[in-house]
């Protein structure tokens, strides 16, 4: 499968409890924090719902 990384850029204060609570179950605690991850729905969806606090890249 393929490997996603995924690399906090903004902040969570402000930001909604589950917003906060995604970004920690994705492995991000502060900003420039990056964790690695599989390419899964249940993934995606989390990515989704932070999608303006991260940036996701491929790695092979």
């Amino acid at each position: 499968m393929t490997q996603l990384l995924v690399r906090q850029i903004r902040s969570s204060v402000g930001g909604k409890q589950n917003q906060r609570d995604t970004l920690r179950t994705l492995g991000l605690r502060k900003i420039g924090d990056s964790s690695v991850r599989e390419d899964r729905p249940e993934v995606r969806g989390m990515i989704n719902t932070v999608a303006h606090l991260v940036t996701v890249e491929e790695v092979s």
